[in-house]
């Protein structure tokens, strides 16, 4: 396991009036106020954005807390706008949990329209966010995939981050704004990278009147073996693979940290941003294919979240087999109650399970810990 950085910090609780919303919102909000799980009548009441830091948060807390999720599943984090409803419950909560590193771009008109001023809890704090020009399968996918090729090595190529890079993360200011600037932010899809964000969760929840420290500390323990187990079973099946055949294409730019943890090369993505509301331009899309019929792709992934299109498109256009409807990745969001990506541990099992078999792998039976 990684240091723990202290996650949370306290927001100003005097807001600017002109943001701080209407007494008529509030009323209508009250009409509608968004239900909340895991209640408890002496817990704190918590605010979470996204369906992942959601899970986690409620994995911790149990029934010692309510939770109130802002994103339904399969609602995108991007272009996401709270209703008067979510800013009501967030103007009473006693804290507040973010992905962070920027996903929420949102965020500080919501703080600021609810008059939030409990406990920020960034889930992202002390992970290095990676760009771009860290993830350059534009310029570099091809050529590397045949140099691992005609060495005939596993040696990990510039692109991947070697195994240090997961505890290598620097130390956050305590006071750190929640946005830490441009990079890539879907840290979840690294199972390691999910622990320091439960720890992160786990730290600032520690820190809230009326919660049950002794609780709180065995359901993060047990959760975090269940993500060591996740990550184990990843590693032994992707490993089955040789690293010249780990080639991947998805919708978007979400699969970075996936890609860095098990050495797969990222040939490309359909949307080319970590936005999943940017669109490719004509030269883009003939791009991506050029590199998929010469890398020798086998698959392209759909979205759980995105519309299959441009990925069905792109699929046929290279004559390769596309995943999309149950069987599209879950990136931004988890999944619907009832479905495999339901939970984050169900999502990551889906995708993994996926992936491989796309490769011609069959995944070995899952451990016992993630059924169910």
């Amino acid at each position: 396991m990684s240091n723990r950085t202290s996650a949370f910090r306290r927001l100003p609780a005097a807001l600017v009036g002109g943001a701080v919303l209407s007494a008529a919102a509030l009323t209508l909000a009250g009409c509608s106020a968004p239900a909340a799980s895991g209640a408890a009548a002496d817990g704190p009441a918590i605010v979470a954005t996204t369906t992942q830091v959601g899970d986690f948060t409620r994995e911790l807390v149990g029934d010692g807390a309510a939770v109130t999720q802002l994103l339904s599943p399969g609602q995108s984090a991007h272009s996401f706008d709270p209703s008067a409803a979510q800013l009501l419950a967030l103007s009473k909560a006693d804290a507040l949990v973010v992905n962070g590193g920027g996903l929420e771009s949102w965020l500080d008109d919501a703080v600021q329209a609810s008059g939030f001023d409990g406990v920020l809890i960034d889930a992202s704090t002390g992970i290095e966010l990676h760009g771009t020009d860290d993830h350059d399968h534009e310029a570099e996918a091809h050529d590397e995939v045949e140099a691992t090729d005609a060495a005939g090595d596993h040696a990990e190529s510039d692109e991947h981050a070697d195994d240090e890079a997961h505890d290598d993360h620097a130390e956050g200011d305590a006071e750190h704004d929640h946005d830490h600037g441009s990079g890539n932010p879907h840290t979840w899809t690294d199972p390691e990278l999910a622990e320091h964000m439960v720890e992160n969760i786990a730290d600032g929840i520690a820190e809230l009147p009326g919660v049950d420290g002794d609780a709180l500390a065995q359901n993060e323990t047990d959760y975090l073996a269940k993500l060591d187990a996740l990550d184990e079973w990843i590693t032994e099946n992707v490993e089955s693979v040789p690293v010249a055949e780990r080639l991947l294409v998805t919708n978007h730019d979400a699969f970075t940290y996936f890609v860095e943890a098990y050495d797969v090369t990222f040939v490309g993505s359909v949307i080319p941003s970590f936005d999943d509301n940017a669109e490719p331009s004509a030269a883009e899309i003939d791009a991506l294919v050029d590199r998929i019929r010469s890398t020798g792709v086998a698959a392209v992934f759909s979205e759980a979240s995105i519309s299959p299109k441009a990925a069905e498109t792109i699929a046929a256009e290279a004559g390769v087999t596309v995943y999309s409807g149950p069987d599209a990745l879950y990136g931004d969001s988890l999944g619907v109650e009832g479905s495999e990506g339901a939970t984050y541990l169900g999502s990551q099992l889906h995708n993994a399970r996926l992936i491989l078999e796309s490769w011609g792998v069959t995944p070995t039976a899952v451990p016992a810990s993630l059924q169910g």
